[in-house]
């Protein structure tokens, strides 16, 4: 499956192994669980019911590609997902080092060709800023822990 990671530039995220993780057993069901992304604090909470069990620190959308606004769910879980460069074409496999994905990758929103999600970053300086291109950069091993805590059809809100 390819993915567009934001409106103007057209990257591609590809599950290496084909392995959905929506067929896994997960720890905790979509309904236990949500998460509400605050972009003006820069940080992403998990809820389950009422309790805040943790929050991360997150880089979001800059002026222009803006993190979109509102009530979605989580529809794409990936591990090492590919990434295809959208200015040469080349295919970067999960797991090498230029790939600028990181290991995880959760998408949250799509309008069909352009997708929205967390995923790690090679330059953690875009952690707490707003420098991406609509998604949630997070430190690779937060998201590694988040992605153990979501599911498909997990609730994701976005607040100013």
């Amino acid at each position: 499956m390819e993915i567009s990671l934001s409106r103007a530039i057209t990257q591609e995220v590809r599950a290496s192994s084909g392995h959905e993780r929506g067929n896994l057993a997960i720890a905790a069901e979509p309904a236990d669980v949500h998460l509400e992304i605050n972009l003006e604090q820069r940080e992403v909470s998990v809820y389950r019911g009422d309790v805040k069990i943790k929050s991360y620190p997150i880089g979001i959308g800059r002026a222009g590609w803006e993190t979109p606004i509102g009530t979605f769910e989580v529809n794409q879980m990936r591990e090492n997902p590919t990434w295809i460069s959208p200015f040469t074409g080349e295919r970067i496999p999960g797991g090498d080092p230029r790939n600028p994905l990181g290991n995880y990758w959760i998408g949250f929103w799509t309008d069909g060709y352009y997708s929205v999600g967390f995923h790690g970053t090679p330059d953690s300086g875009t952690i707490g800023n707003a420098e991406s291109h609509g998604c949630i950069h997070m430190y690779d091993q937060d998201l590694e822990e988040l992605y153990q805590q979501v599911n498909i059809g997990t609730p994701v809100t976005v607040i100013q």
